[in-house]
């Protein structure tokens, strides 16, 4: 089994943290990863990127060329990575945030309201958890139990009160139907 999957925002949404999450849970469970960041200078608002690998098998090349997910939270994100998506992919998407849906058919595409449930939750930074919840689901890249484990390993103690709620995010991903 491979995954490779593009996480592409703005700074500041968490998206390398989110690609960060999925390779710590790939380590857990004893797999081969690869975590590549990318940002602009200007981090915070500017573009940020990153290309997770989780593999059975050594991981050659961080290079992402034919991803088997992109998760998107911005709309100039969907139009640079679409196309980076091999065919039979999956494109999840915060659907608050990119109005544009995916036109390709040799996809599957989930539009998640991340930032809306998110807010229900009561901590806007819960969005991009519950886009993780329905990469898990659909992909199996890593067990929700290592992505727990993910958490502690790498969110400092202080944060260890939010895993709980962070977990309830991800189940709400993993469960939503678009």
């Amino acid at each position: 089994m491979e995954q490779q999957i593009i996480f592409a925002g703005f700074g500041g949404q968490g998206i390398l943290s989110m690609g960060r999450f999925i390779a710590h849970a790939g380590l857990h469970e004893g797999r081969h990863v690869s975590w590549l960041p990318s940002y602009g200078p200007e981090m915070r608002g500017g573009t940020a990127n990153c290309n997770v690998i989780v593999s059975d098998e050594e991981v050659g090349s961080p290079i992402i060329s034919s991803a088997t997910a992109l998760i998107v939270m911005n709309q100039p994100s969907l139009e640079k990575f679409e196309n980076s998506v091999a065919p039979g992919g999956i494109v999840i998407l915060d659907k608050d945030l990119v109005p544009t849906l995916p036109t390709r058919t040799d996809i599957r595409v989930f539009a998640i309201p991340a930032t809306k449930m998110a807010y229900e939750l009561g901590n806007a930074t819960f969005a991009g958890i519950i886009l993780l919840g329905k990469l898990i689901e659909e992909t199996n890249v890593v067990k929700p139990e290592s992505f727990e484990a993910a958490l502690y390993g790498i969110l400092k103690a202080k944060n260890h009160h939010l895993i709980p709620e962070e977990m309830k995010a991800l189940a709400l991903g993993a469960a939503y139907n678009s």
